[in-house]
């Protein structure tokens, strides 16, 4: 606890001075007039010293929350009570580097009640973070003295993935009703090659499915339909590399790419198939069998919120020669990862084409969008020329990548933060409608 003279009180000290010489001017044995002046500045403000609450009487309660999802704004509670009242008490929480810095809060202290502060609290990322201390700064009634107060609180937030996004568009994909009622059928009138149901032919369907034994039964043509088959296996192969770590729209790269996922194998599982989790690096850091059911989902959450962040590069060879010799069958692979030019994704490409022999393989990607403004922004000056010439041969360098990727027959999906989920659950609904897998 300290005690410190506040700004009125410095004030009132330089002003009291000149005022206490004025008597001295018109006769010199006024000159103790100052002195006066001096001991009246002083005993106010040892008695604005006197009347502030004391710091073992200030009672603290800091209340945070067990769980925030990352970018998610939550609150951290103070309740702060003293038997002396205060003009104004602020407050200023020290946190976690990961949590967003913390704004002061202020709020009047009156005498026997409690002053109830909410202070905003937003991660940048996921993990266990921590609110380390709550700092409380007072004055007296008078306003010329200042006290302070360090509490230390140590509570742990975890921060885990936001999956309100998935909830949003798992509402856009199947809608209040279905997700009420339960399962819910697939149905794509003439692909698939899962049986569902005879009909009457009529003009504009496939020929090549009319079923010539039921058509002489009914003495009519009969034609099968058919559905996309189920039970497909899908595993999310996600990349935590420091690449993965940098920030995009607000977030890192990995969080974005988590949220993806999760919507991801929410549909899968909704659609029947089996999903898997892997998570990799310079070494594998998760592998989760994959599994059907949408109990499954609350597992895979779990799972990703565990997933740290690292500073190591991503070893492909490595990583992805272990996914798939962990593969005993042909599954959807979705590898969400993330490079920088066409020196660095050299290997990379090599060992996705090599995976790609055997599953069918999905890269997703997240595009910046502060560098392709920079490449289309208008150039004020020679620098802005500079960033914008480096902007487009990033962006040359990305699409040739892609390109090459396409050629290798890897289903491509490069898109904004805002845009990857849907792009990449169209082309997850396309591959199944295809019977690609």
């Amino acid at each position: 606890m300290k005690l410190q003279p506040t700004r009125r009180a410095i004030l009132l000290a330089a002003a009291g001075f000149p005022v206490g010489l004025l008597p001295a001017l018109v006769h010199s044995r006024l000159w103790g007039a100052w002195l006066v002046c001096f001991a009246l500045t002083v005993f106010a403000i040892g008695l604005d010293a006197l009347l502030a609450p004391g710091a073992g009487q200030l009672r603290v309660r800091v209340a945070a929350p067990e769980a925030l999802a990352v970018g998610e704004e939550g609150r951290v509670a103070v309740s702060i009570a003293s038997p002396r009242a205060s003009p104004e008490v602020e407050v200023l929480c020290e946190l976690h580097p990961d949590f967003e810095p913390a704004p002061l809060a202020r709020a009047p202290l009156v005498a026997g009640t409690e002053a109830e502060l909410s202070i905003p609290l937003r991660a940048r990322r996921r993990g266990r973070l921590t609110v380390d201390e709550v700092w409380c700064r007072w004055t007296g009634p008078l306003g010329l003295v200042r006290r302070q107060l360090r509490s230390a609180v140590g509570a742990a937030v975890s921060v885990v993935p936001d999956v309100r996004p998935v909830r949003a568009a798992a509402f856009r994909y199947f809608g209040a009703r279905e997700l009420a009622a339960g399962q819910q059928v697939e149905k794509f009138l003439g692909d698939g090659s899962e049986y569902e149901a005879l009909r009457e032919y009529v003009p504009g369907l496939d020929p090549r499915a009319i079923d010539w034994k039921a058509s002489a039964r009914h003495l009519a043509l009969m034609c099968q339909e058919f559905r996309a088959e189920r039970n497909h296996q899908v595993v999310l192969a996600l990349d935590t590399g420091h690449l993965m770590a940098e920030q995009v729209a607000g977030l890192p790269r990995l969080d974005h790419a988590i949220t993806s996922a999760l919507l991801l194998a929410y549909v899968s599982l909704r659609l029947g198939d089996r999903v898997g989790l892997y998570g990799f690096d310079q070494a594998t850091r998760l592998w989760a069998e994959p599994q059907g059911g949408l109990a499954a989902f609350a597992r895979l959450k779990a799972l990703t919120a565990g997933l740290e962040y690292s500073s190591a590069e991503s070893n492909f060879t490595l990583g992805l020669a272990e996914l798939s010799a962990r593969l005993r069958r042909r599954s959807l692979v979705v590898i969400f990862t993330e490079f920088v030019d066409t020196v660095t994704a050299e290997l990379m490409v090599e060992n996705l084409a090599r995976l790609a022999r055997k599953q069918l393989v999905v890269f997703v990607a997240l595009r910046d969008t502060a560098v392709d403004a920079l490449a289309l922004a208008r150039p004020g000056r020679a620098s802005d020329v500079y960033r914008s010439v480096v902007a487009a041969e990033l962006q040359r360098d990305r699409e040739r990548v892609l390109a090459r990727l396409r050629r290798l027959g890897i289903t491509c999906v490069d898109a904004a933060p805002a845009q990857v989920s849907t792009r990449l659950v169209n082309r997850y609904l396309e591959i199944k409608r295809r019977e690609r897998v």
